[in-house]
């Protein structure tokens, strides 16, 4: 079956529950052929050993330094964050708090395995970091992966303490990232739909393309890594909004490390896990097409085309356009708090569904929350990471407005497609004006895209936000903007790493 028709069928079934009044939960189509796609891990696996840097063109390595900025900044304010103090915590119980790989915005060095888990629940912590667009309409824009988080981390816990250039890095990064974002966008939409979380679940792939690529791996050894990094992809959606969801990054960073450690040893998975009939497209997703995997690695870079975004938010990116809107608004009408009644956005039915905390109470709540996110730009005129705390979602003030905002699905939204976040906004004055607008894409989309300097803007932010020493922030924006040319990586860990004391 062909992405165009279990797309339609998941369409149908999908506009049927709304007529109904229910969510719409595509599924698989009774009765439909899984489809057949021979060799598919194999291919996977000859282009992440085949693939040299001077293949990835020079646009590509420049989109991939913003999202590698981004991801550092990201661990750095991460780990302030609760999870950050209890994975901390945890390694301490353990008794691995003296491995050779940095846990990042600390003094602690623990085993790679556990860097890339740790690292990896800072990055996504605060739901903040990139992600994958769509490139098809049967898609949800943003919600395939988080491309950065599962492979960003377990790149730097391998290569810590080895002689690897700035290109021998990036080369794994982007191998790892096209992978898991062409696996993502191949399985069928039932996966997501149904309640898995795709960069728990497709994540691993990428980590273990990455770190097979870094220890030269040959075909059958990569092979072997998928499988049994399949066997590891796991995280669901309902886990959105607490801290489980990080958790669920973190993991996958550490699965594809883990199982290219195994399989080092001479550990053996099947070496058919993409394409089998109980492998990993038919037993999580039920179908999967082909045709947006096969022969496309690549073909182009993902980070070409559709792109990757990266947030101006540290929300679900879901939120990102209304938000981009709104802020507009509000400075072109001087809008101040006082004046709104009532706030109206309209969403497709997946956007409505996976912001799903509509009156939250913490601020991991908030983050999956159109509610707040239009409500603390209304009463702020700022969403950064000082908002997103649970005393200010519990305010009096910001817990009233809330109950202004209405967030409903719009019709006109719902038939724009899912590779669209359309949101349109009807801002609804006590002096009876109603002013309107409408996004499609967010600032830090392709649309809109963040330059590097304003990435390193965001990049500053967190890492002040993390209280980190000005100097290194400095030298690691500049050290990120010309990594193809150095020679060493190892200058990067102290860098990430706090003096001990």
């Amino acid at each position: 079956m062909l992405r165009r028709d279990f797309g339609k069928a998941s369409l149908g079934v999908m506009g049927s529950t709304i007529l109904a009044g229910s969510p719409g939960r595509a599924r698989g189509v009774p009765g439909s052929e899984f489809p057949r796609a021979p060799g598919l891990t194999e291919y996977v696996g000859k282009f992440v050993a085949a693939t040299r840097y001077e293949d990835i063109p020079e646009g590509v390595i420049e989109l991939g330094k913003k999202s590698i900025l981004d991801g550092l900044g990201l661990a750095l304010a991460g780990s302030r964050a609760q999870t950050g103090s209890i994975c901390r915590e945890y390694l301490g119980q353990l008794g691995i708090c003296d491995g050779k790989s940095s846990i990042i915005g600390s003094s602690i060095k623990t085993s790679p395995r556990f860097a890339a888990f740790v690292n990896g629940v800072s990055i996504h912590a605060d739901d903040f970091d990139d992600t994958q667009l769509s490139a098809a309409k049967d898609r949800v824009y943003g919600l395939l992966v988080h491309p950065t988080v599962p492979v960003l981390p377990a790149v730097l816990a391998v290569t810590e303490g080895r002689a690897i250039s700035g290109k021998e890095f990036m080369l794994a990064y982007h191998l790892g990232v096209e992978v898991e974002c062409k696996i993502a966008e191949a399985i069928s939409p039932r996966h997501y739909q149904d309640g898995f979380h795709s960069t728990g679940t497709c994540g691993p792939f990428g980590s273990a393309a990455a770190c097979a690529k870094l220890l030269q791996f040959d075909l059958s050894k990569i092979q072997n890594t998928f499988g049994l990094a399949a066997s590891q992809s796991g995280g669901l959606r309902e886990n959105f909004g607490t801290m489980t969801k990080p958790f669920q990054a973190g993991r996958a960073a550490e699965s594809g490390l883990l199982s290219a450690g195994l399989v080092s040893l001479g550990w053996t998975a099947a070496e058919q896990i993409l394409e089998a009939e109980r492998g990993f497209f038919h037993a999580l997703g039920g179908s999967f097409d082909p045709g947006a995997i096969m022969d496309r690695l690549g073909k182009p870079w993902t980070f070409t085309s559709p792109g990757i975004s990266l947030k101006p938010y540290p929300s679900g990116s879901l939120s990102h356009p209304a938000m981009t809107e709104l802020a507009r608004l509000i400075n072109a009408h001087k809008l101040q708090p006082t004046q709104v009644q009532k706030l109206d956005i309209g969403a497709n039915h997946q956007m409505t569904t996976t912001l799903l905390h509509h009156r939250p109470k913490t601020g991991l709540e908030a983050k999956f929350s159109m509610e707040f996110c239009l409500a603390i730009l209304l009463l702020r005129g700022k969403a950064g990471l000082s908002e997103f705390s649970d005393p200010v979602v519990q305010s009096a003030d910001v817990q009233e407005m809330i109950g202004r905002v209405h967030f409903y699905v719009e019709p006109e939204a719902e038939s724009a497609g899912f590779d669209k976040m359309t949101s349109l906004l009807r801002i609804h004055l006590r002096d009876g004006r109603v002013i309107s607008g409408r996004a499609d894409f967010a600032k830090g989309s392709p649309a809109n895209p963040m330059s590097f300097d304003e990435a390193a803007a965001k990049f500053r932010g967190c890492a002040e936000f993390a209280e980190w020493p000005r100097q290194k922030t400095e030298k690691l924006i500049t050290y990120v903007k010309t990594l193809d040319s150095t020679r060493d990586i190892s200058v990067l860990s102290p860098l990430l790493s706090a003096e001990k004391g």
